[in-house]
């Protein structure tokens, strides 16, 4: 505990200081290709401020109408934050859970009218016999206590291993839930075919039940709550509201990270045609692109292992406006993409070397926040000036 303590003493006073993301602008491409942008630097000074630093594992993060904060932790709790500083609370009533690898106690969403029906909902892995299933829960909250916990949706065939989970949350501007489920680590089976729930993004009622206008609602044999398939594992998806657009990235093998516009119906190609290799540095594929197949948005090579996102609309950022920020683990920070309606056109990275960055999210004031893993931070980018 005295390391702990002394060592998040250290990131506290590092981090405190006014930076200034300045770094050169880029688009990570193919090795063999060069960028398609021109180096361009763009100077916004912001300050970090550490508000907590001792998370373990933590997963997803939203805000009550109150401004109270909640943040998931993996193994199956929830922590409670009010004006930026943890209560010392957490949520009782929070169903069972199975932390294993990459599965657990995963997103915390809020719904979008939340202060007339209160339902908060939960993405997750439960056992189910010796394996385990992901689950789409909704329940209400009293006090800290969340009661009335309804399964809505259980993602099959159930599965062993706890690989490639995702999982993210997002309601649109008509109210529809769509929510990521990883492909479990299968090579070829769940993610090109329609009889699994599996390497999908998925589109339900709030309470579970299926829109008729699902694009493959009558098609024999597919689970019809399926929106898009082809989808590795998805970690990070976000809903722009003022242009009706969904957004997810996934993780690639080796290389190969993916930035997405999630459309109805269509088949993000994996594992049939990727920009990464396999982890052994064997040839995963030989196709980056195919017929029928969207190419993505934008690509990582190497890796930055893509995950939680945002999109920034906040008047507090202005040189930010309309980017989206991608929270990066393998790469250790935050990817600042910048957007042209739906191309990427530039990039540039934020806070270097800050930990393993699980999520980060714009809150109902307009502030960013982000949360790191190993390093267990909970960190707000705040302007200075600009």
């Amino acid at each position: 505990m005295k390391n702990l303590k002394k060592r998040s003493f250290i990131l506290v006073v590092g981090l405190a200081i006014s930076m200034v993301a300045c770094t050169e602008k880029k688009v990570e491409e193919t090795n063999t290709e060069p960028s398609p942008f021109a180096t361009v630097t763009e100077k916004m000074t912001i300050k970090i401020d550490t508000l907590f630093t001792e998370f373990e594992s933590p997963w997803g993060m939203t805000w009550l109408p109150d401004g109270r904060m909640l943040v998931t932790e993996r193994k199956g709790e929830i922590l409670v934050f009010k004006d930026d500083k943890f209560t010392g609370e957490k949520l009782t009533g929070v169903p069972t859970v199975h932390e294993v690898n990459q599965a657990g106690l995963l997103d915390i969403a809020v719904h979008p009218d939340y202060a007339n029906n209160g339902w908060i909902y939960l993405s997750y892995a439960r056992p189910e016999g010796e394996k385990d299933v992901m689950v789409i829960s909704r329940a209400k909250l009293d006090g800290n206590n969340l009661h009335s916990v309804e399964e809505i949706f259980v993602c099959g065939p159930a599965w062993e291993g706890g690989r490639h989970f995702g999982s993210r949350i997002v309601f649109d501007n008509a109210g529809y839930l769509y929510f990521s489920n990883g492909d479990k680590g299968s090579r070829p089976a769940n993610a090109q075919e329609l009889d699994n729930d599996h390497g999908k993004i998925h589109r339900i009622y709030d309470d579970g039940r299926i829109p008729e206008d699902n694009p493959f609602v009558n098609t024999p044999g597919a689970r019809p709550s399926i929106w898009t398939y082809g989808n590795r594992n998805p970690q990070g998806m976000i809903y722009d509201k003022a242009n009706d657009r969904i957004w997810a990235v996934e993780h690639g093998p080796k290389g190969g990270d993916e930035l997405n516009l999630i459309e109805k119906g269509k088949n993000y190609g994996w594992p049939v045609i990727s920009y990464g290799i396999n982890y052994d540095g064997t040839i995963l594929t030989e196709l980056t692109e195919k017929e029928g197949m969207e190419q993505p948005v934008k690509y990582w090579v190497p890796s930055i292992a893509t995950c939680g996102m945002t999109l920034v609309s906040s008047d507090k950022y202005p040189a930010w406006k309309g980017n989206v920020l991608v929270a990066g683990l393998a790469g250790q920070q935050i990817a600042r993409v910048e957007l042209e309606g739906t191309k990427a056109v530039g990039e540039e990275t934020l806070l270097k070397d800050i930990g393993r960055v699980r999520q980060v999210s714009q809150s109902p004031d307009g502030y960013i926040y982000a949360i790191t893993e190993a390093t267990g931070l909970l960190v707000k980018l705040i302007p200075q000036g600009n």
